[in-house]
């Protein structure tokens, strides 16, 4: 252990020699002093972990000392000892920041707490948290292994979600990659439970289904539009339940959150599909079907979430919501943004309004998703670091809680997450095959099915079939899909970027969030 340094400054002194033999025989270092102004000219000279500082001492005043310690030293923490309990003083002394406060007479065993509570806090965490971890481990793989059922996997997602959270807390450095492997497995389970229960999915063969794209609107939008309370539907493209839990907190003191759950992106887990899905109530198959004019095929170059608009309209229409006020808007770059927060209040103007917000490209500021995802997020937590400070500062949370202000509802949901891939796997294709890293729609493809959900007639999985002889194929685990032509080159170009159109829980649960707000 290393020693820890504390300056201990009371005009009683003398008084507390006990309690600072007994302190030294914990292992602190202790440097007393009788007034504030020999204490503050040691501030420079030596490396001070933790101030003890007595309230009330002729000269300078214990508040006094805090306010020319914090010029000096903003950060060193600061245990103000006093006989003083009064409200006003409290105020003021947690106002002068303050690290915490112990009420005279105090005895050994109380400063000890106070010191290890600041000093040690973090190892302390980080060893209940590795230990709390330990515990469930098993218990978790136990879950998974017997999981059958779609909300169970849901709350072992979430499991992994908060213990991967609670990682970060942890200076263990085995801990996370522990739990990376959980992560792995899990995914490696979850896979198989996809491959199993997929079809019976979309194809309404399960009676107790789980929420998917296509029936997000019905189930968890619809049943909270109300006459005299606007409802504010922002769809945030590409977003994990994980960012999700790293940003709540700062709406925390602007909704209320009436409703924390999650639902399952169809595949693929792509915007073209996930998000026409969503507004349209239909599987993509129903679409190119009933809107063929108006569904845009992979082979199309451009334009495929160009009719969210048309599709919100026609399902509305069929919901029987034709009179409802509604408005649509998506914002795509940074002055929309900002215009959005401008012109915040708007939003309530209508009974639904609908906000896609490109999360990514605000993120990216119009550079490549790939590079700036592999130049500032090296991994999850990295990923969350950047989302959690671009969420703090970006003209969306200013436009949230501008609306806080009014009586209103905010549903804050994805149409799909996404997952770091590592391990590059062969397919062979025809030209005309997509080019997503996380599944292919093509003809005369050549892979290992072993590395596949493979859907040979695309009907099964609720897709359109662009020619007689396409199929899906969706990759799972952390693989990516490379062609054998300069394959070195691509998987290493690919390798450890956020990717998403496959099967895995990061990319196929993700949140969709209830919120209303503390004003009006």
């Amino acid at each position: 252990m290393s020693v820890v340094s504390i300056m201990w400054v009371d005009d009683e002194i003398e008084l507390l020699e006990a309690h600072k033999l007994f302190l030294e025989m914990k292992g602190y270092t202790i440097m007393t002093f009788t007034n504030g102004f020999d204490a503050l000219s040691q501030l420079h000279e030596h490396p001070f972990d933790l101030v003890l500082l007595d309230e009330s001492m002729p000269g300078l005043s214990g508040l006094e000392i805090v306010s020319r310690i914090r010029k000096i030293k903003p950060h060193l923490p600061i245990v103000l000892v006093t006989k003083n309990e009064t409200e006003s003083l409290m105020e003021e002394a947690i106002g002068s920041q303050i690290t915490d406060y112990l009420i005279k007479p105090v005895n050994p065993n109380q400063v000890l707490l106070a010191l290890k509570r600041i000093l040690d806090n973090k190892k302390l965490v980080s060893r209940r948290t590795t230990s709390a971890y330990l515990q469930q481990f098993r218990t978790m793989f136990d879950g998974i292994d017997n999981q059958t059922d779609h909300a169970g996997w849901v709350e072992i997602y979430r499991q992994l979600v908060f213990w991967e959270l609670e990682m970060e807390k942890s200076e263990e450095p085995e801990m996370p990659e522990v739990h990376r492997q959980q992560m792995k497995e899990a995914n490696a389970l979850f896979f198989k439970f996809i491959n199993r229960n997929y079809a019976s999915w979309v194809n309404k063969k399960d009676q107790f289904p789980p929420v998917l794209s296509h029936t997000l609107f019905r189930e968890k939008v619809k049943p909270f539009l109300q006459p005299d309370k606007p409802l504010v539907w922002v769809v945030l493209d590409n977003f994990r339940l994980d960012q999700w839990k790293t940003i709540a907190p700062l709406l925390n003191a602007y909704f209320h959150t009436a409703d924390d759950d999650c639902y399952f992106s169809i595949l693929p887990t792509a915007t073209h599909y996930c998000r026409n899905a969503i507004f349209a109530g239909k599987l993509p198959v129903e679409l190119d079907k009933k809107f063929p004019e108006h569904w845009k095929k992979e082979v199309d170059e451009a334009g495929k979430n160009s009719e969210e608009t048309f599709f919100l309209k026609n399902q509305l229409e069929e919901a029987d919501l034709k009179d409802l006020s509604w408005h649509y808007q998506k914002v795509s770059s940074h002055a929309e943004a900002l215009k959005l927060s401008e012109q915040a209040f708007n939003l309530l103007d209508y009974n639904l309004s609908v906000v896609v917000y490109n999360f990514v490209d605000m993120l990216s500021h119009a550079r490549s998703e790939l590079d700036v995802l592999k130049e500032l997020a090296s991994d999850a937590t990295a990923y969350r670091s950047i989302t959690r400070s671009w969420f703090a500062h970006a003209p969306l949370f200013h436009t949230l809680k501008k609306i806080s202000e009014k009586n209103c509802t905010v549903i804050l949901t994805t149409d799909h997450g996404s997952l770091q891939v590592k391990n590059p796997v062969k397919v062979t294709t025809d030209k005309q095959a997509s080019n997503n890293l996380r599944y292919k729609n093509g003809k005369n493809m050549d892979f290992d099915p072993r590395d596949f959900l493979v859907f040979r007639e695309p009907e099964q999985a609720g897709l359109p079939r662009d020619s007689i002889h396409s199929s899906f194929i969706f990759a799972g685990n952390e693989d990516y899909i490379c062609y054998p032509s300069q394959f070195n080159h691509y998987a290493a170009l690919y390798r450890n970027s956020f990717q998403h159109g496959g099967v895995s829980l990061e990319e196929m649960v993700v949140p969709v969030v209830r919120l209303v707000s503390k004003g009006g």
